[in-house]
């Protein structure tokens, strides 16, 4: 069965619940289906083999090539049945994701179970029954939030009732009202600079003028004033600030710093959805990430704090966010940084922004130089004569690290009326230059390409039909096909776990990079500057590892690739500029268990000092030297020597300096 055919059938279906994009269906109900249609949906079914007895709903999609296999176990003999496990089919990318919730105390729950049956069935008064309980005491009138367990047990407690047996009954006792009069309002600060959410945009270009945004919880609207004043399409909402605002439907909808002010987790569920619900491309979420010495200072309150301030938070860890967004959005939530993520609705959209993220930006330093040779006058006279047009079209053979299609390159009907083609224009090139420039170009852009589908293999594998043209055009330029492409990446990925072949790669980034600092058998310290310039394995290495964290930010400076633990940790210094630049934050990842600690050094007199720091600098900083003279003073003073990376204690580092009656001004040891 094809996708046509699929949506087609399923635009017909009466039976079943009935809902705008979906359609869910008992399997006792499947005599109702087509033939066709319950044969295709087994044979699936066994094709990612999942058991009989290991579904017995399933969700079939009215607008997408999508199955969902739902695992009830207690459907008949629960009220309102809990979800053991789901498993998603995308038929058209060709792959499938399976959710378990049988160890989780809030999953997905079942109402209205009359419309997923047959009215023959035996149990459909029964569960029509139910649901006539359930409208009556006004349990449905907001159907997002009954979605799972709590949120259920919560609305009927809060409407006066119980669960007993499973049926609703008016509770003996009301629940007395135990909300803490949270000043939420005051969450809402005044900003005198944009917001992280949209400076992120503002990275990736999308802030250009091409996308209607939404601020969703605008607070005082001041990301949206700066936006205004730029003449974007941008307009929001916020329930105190601006409650009478429609939320518009837009390209980009910005839940910023949103879900962690809601003390209610059923009215955070509901901000999460509705900002999702008019979300046309993708959706930013931001939170504030837990710092546990930061959040002992104030009081516990339901799964967050009181603050000082009379205001809720919820402090959330990286994994936490990325989790809930992903369990309850059902899509892949995209980290851009520490408690900011993108969660792409327009699949397309995501792909174009993935693959700008791992390509890299060459800023070509010189034309190819001539071949020394007298051969083809008529050549380099035609090219001598056209210089501009030349020279543009071979910057954009080393961008693409290919010969560009005429769609891709703008003058493509003068070089067609020149010489013939773009084919023929690169082919009178390589008579007279030398092109090892675009070799090294052509190798550089295979590498970035499989970069980018290593890291797809951390998240869904997307369908070669749903990547953009562009890609496209590279595969079938740098590989077989898709699938060799793919598998490629594989093996690349599998390696990173070699802690072998991550050493050997070590040692060959150290002696490749101007510089860098190699604590062999254990670690690799790089400048962030030079990682484009890593052996492939190593950016696929960190790669790994940004992939929880998110993008790299300003405020980090060096990189350590841990060799044998599959850690990487980033490091922030208050002044990278300074001679002696001081550790503010350290951030160690570990991918084995996907978790991010967070070391903050705010404390001015523990902040340890970075020695050496001429290792990991970028060798044509104007201060290079400078640095590295201070460098060889500072360690002898230290009673340090060697090249590798010195640790010490900033506590070590003062007693050193005033033993001696030293401080440091600028690049100079003075007397204190």
């Amino acid at each position: 069965m094809n996708e046509y055919l699929f949506l087609e059938i399923i635009s017909k279906l009466k039976d079943g619940k009935q809902l705008p994009d979906a359609i869910y269906i008992h399997r006792d109900g499947f005599s109702a289906l087509p033939d066709m249609l319950s044969e295709f949906i087994i044979a699936v079914a066994k094709a990612v083999k999942l058991e009989d007895q290991e579904w017995n709903l399933v969700k079939l999609f009215k607008k997408e090539f999508r199955v969902s296999y739902l695992d009830y176990p207690e459907f008949y003999s629960d009220s309102y049945p809990a979800l053991k496990q789901s498993v998603n089919v995308d038929l058209k990318r060709l792959n499938h994701r399976i959710t378990k919730y049988e160890d989780s105390d809030n999953p997905p729950i079942l109402h209205r179970k009359e419309t997923m049956v047959l009215p023959n069935n035996k149990y459909y008064e029964h569960f029509k029954a139910i649901t006539i309980e359930g409208e009556k005491a006004g349990l449905y009138v907001n159907s997002r939030l009954i979605g799972f367990k709590k949120s259920w047990m919560n609305i009927i407690s809060q409407n006066g009732y119980e669960l007993i047996n499973g049926r609703i009954l008016p509770s003996i006792q009301k629940i007395e009202n135990k909300n803490t009069n949270i000043e939420r309002h005051k969450t809402a600060l005044v900003r005198y600079d944009l917001s992280a959410p949209i400076k992120s945009l503002v990275k990736h270009g999308y802030l250009e003028g091409n996308y209607s945004i939404f601020d969703y919880g605008c607070g005082r609207g001041d990301d949206i004033r700066e936006l205004e004043a730029h003449g974007l399409d941008v307009s929001g909402w916020d329930p105190t600030f601006l409650p009478d605002n429609d939320k518009i439907e837009s390209d980009i909808i910005n839940l910023g710093f949103v879900l962690n002010v809601i003390e209610d987790q059923d009215e955070r569920l509901e901000a999460l959805l509705g900002a999702w619900e008019i979300t046309n491309k993708f959706l930013i979420v931001s939170v504030m990430l837990i710092n546990d010495n930061y959040i002992l200072k104030f009081k516990p309150y339901k799964d967050g704090v009181i603050t000082s301030r009379n205001t809720f938070q919820k402090y959330y860890y990286q994994s936490e966010i990325k989790s809930y967004i992903e369990r309850n959005l059902h899509e892949e939530a995209i980290a851009v940084s520490p408690g900011i993520f993108y969660i792409f609705k327009d699949k397309l959209e995501e792909q174009i922004y993935l693959r700008g993220k791992y390509k890299r930006h060459y800023g070509w330093s010189k034309l190819t130089s001539i071949k020394p040779s007298t051969e083809n006058t008529q050549a380099r006279l035609k090219i001598a004569s056209n210089k501009d047009l030349f020279d543009s079209f071979w910057n954009t053979c080393l961008k693409l690290g290919r010969i560009p299609s005429k769609d891709e390159y703008s003058q493509s009907w003068e070089i067609s009326k020149l010489i013939g083609s773009n084919k023929k224009a690169f082919s009178l090139l390589n008579e007279v230059y030398d092109i090892s420039e675009f070799l090294d170009a052509e190798k550089s852009r295979k590498e970035d390409l499989l970069l980018y589908f290593t890291m797809m293999l951390f998240g869904k594998r997307k369908a070669y039909s749903n990547q953009p043209d562009t890609l496209k055009k590279e595969v079938k330029v740098f590989f077989t096909d898709y699938n060799e492409a793919i598998n490629k990446a594989k093996k690349i990925l599998f390696s990173i776990s070699k802690n072998e072949l991550i050493n050997e790669q070590c040692k060959v980034a150290h002696s490749t990079l101007p510089t860098s600092i190699l604590n062999d058998g254990h670690s690799l310290i790089i400048n962030k500057t030079y990682i484009d310039e890593l052996p492939l394995l190593l950016r696929v290495y960190i790669g790994a590892g940004l992939q929880i964290y998110g993008e790299l930010d300003e405020h980090i400076h060096l990189i350590k690739i841990h060799i044998t633990s599959g850690k990487l940790t980033l490091m922030a210094y208050d002044d990278f500029e300074k001679s002696v630049p001081l550790l503010t934050e350290r951030i160690k990842i570990n991918m084995a268990i996907q978790e991010i600690d967070f070391f903050d050094y705010v404390d001015n007199h523990k902040k340890p000092p970075l020695l050496n720091k001429h290792l990991v600098m970028d060798v044509n900083h104007v201060n290079y030297e400078k640095q590295k003279s201070f460098d060889k003073r500072l360690l002898k003073l230290l009673h340090y020597s060697g090249n590798g990376e010195i640790i010490m204690q900033r506590q070590k580092y003062d007693e050193y300096l005033n033993l001696a009656g030293k401080a440091i001004n600028g690049f100079m040891i003075v007397r204190q």
